[in-house]
């Protein structure tokens, strides 16, 4: 058996069904190097016998999702942390050592390597049960959305093939009424055979909003269609049962959203997070699962850094003050701040009074709500230190 070392350094590398973990000394000289599959069995063999090597251990992870959940939820729970090593990073350092070949052993190796050079990685925390049932949630959620408009997407070019009028007539993304409207009616024909009146009573009885308006624009559009297209009644089933599946999707939505914003409403610091406006609590749990543990920004820069939202320089020879948004940034994170900047300044108050001025200093619309981002960032990293709500107006502070 070889000598214990004092320290040692394990990288992993991730994957569905097995990972690969690779551990070095303090010379890089390889110790130890298996397949492990994704199994709670074989991952705690391999953690007894990569801690039996030396007295600490340093665990390093390309991935930090669902492939490698397990194996961080028994590292947390052997009192082990990990840090996190970007894919981008391992492509990167794997030309720093000698051989071409790609292999999860070759891979592991390398984000031992790495880490055992860096000690700029951030450590992964295994998140608390809300923070997980969050990140579940809004994952789905995402997921939803993306089948949504792939769906709507479909449905549009469909119709745009037997019925461009109708396509053209309504927005379909936005127009709940509209998808209604195609679950029983398709083609032009259809529509002129049922009638405006009819077709309002129709619209009327399945809940549709402005039925009579609705009712109008469909057989104005049937109206300027006079001719039957090839594949017209094939389209037209695809089309009914397209609006039929983004109905039911829709009612999926609604329900996962309540769901959303009942388990962010028991977060400690959902009122303070809600509080900042444009941030529901949709994009609050967004936040809560991009940002993680707040602890970990030393302060309100840390937190916009990490969004992007930080420009840093790229300056080469004499060329200076070249500044760019950074390479590295959490794009979640980033999301969450634009689009709750986006929609805070629809309304009067102080954020549509800060983009309002940046437009007039010659910023352009994103440019200034990048801005405003960056701003808000700051904002509510004091209110969340302080333990507050968002004012209008700072708090009046009394003087010593």
């Amino acid at each position: 058996m070889s000598e214990r070392q004092a320290r040692v350094w394990a990288g992993v590398d991730a994957g569905k069904g097995h990972h690969w973990a690779a551990v070095v000394d303090e010379t890089g000289a390889t110790l130890w190097s298996k397949k492990i599959e994704n199994d709670e069995t074989a991952i705690l063999t391999a953690m007894g016998e990569i801690l039996d090597l030396a007295d600490e251990v340093s665990w390093a992870v390309d991935i930090c999702g669902t492939a490698s959940a397990l194996l961080l939820a028994l590292l947390a729970a052997h009192g082990q942390r990990a840090v996190y090593v970007p894919g981008r990073t391992v492509n990167r350092m794997s030309g720093a050592y000698r051989g071409e070949a790609k292999t999860d052993a070759r891979d592991a190796y390398v984000i031992a390597e790495t880490a055992r050079h860096r000690r700029d990685f951030a450590a992964i925390e295994v998140p608390a049960q809300l923070a997980a049932d969050l990140a579940l949630l809004t994952a789905h959620r995402s997921d939803l959305v993306g089948d949504r408009v792939r769906m709507i997407n479909r449905l549009r070019d469909v119709l745009t093939g037997v019925f461009p009028a109708l396509e053209r007539a309504f927005d379909y993304s936005a127009h709940k009424g509209a998808l209604v409207l195609l679950t029983g009616c398709q083609t032009p024909a259809a529509i002129r055979r049922r009638g405006r009146a009819r077709l309002t009573a129709w619209l009327a009885n399945r809940g549709v909003r402005g039925a009579d308006s609705v009712a109008a624009t469909a057989v104005e559009a049937a109206q300027a269609q006079q001719t039957a297209l090839p594949g017209e009644d094939v389209a037209a089933q695809i089309v009914a049962d397209l609006a039929v599946q983004i109905l039911a999707l829709d009612d999926r939505l609604k329900r996962i959203d309540q769901q959303i914003r009942e388990t962010f409403r028991s977060h400690p610091q959902a009122e303070i997070i809600e509080s900042l406006p444009g941030m529901g609590p949709i994009l609050g749990a967004e936040f809560v699962v991009a940002a993680g543990d707040l602890s970990a920004y030393a302060d309100a820069g840390h937190l916009a850094s990490a969004a992007g939202l930080v420009p840093v320089p790229r300056d080469s020879g004499r060329r200076t003050g070249n500044l760019h948004r950074p390479k590295r940034y959490s794009r979640r994170l980033r999301r969450v701040f634009y689009m709750s900047a986006q929609t805070s300044i629809i309304r009067d108050g102080p954020n549509r009074d800060f983009y309002l001025k940046k437009r007039g200093d010659g910023f352009k619309h994103v440019q200034a709500v990048i801005a405003l981002a960056r701003r808000r960032a700051s904002v509510l990293w004091a209110l969340l230190r302080d333990g507050r709500v968002f004012t209008p107006t700072p708090p009046v502070t009394q003087a010593a």
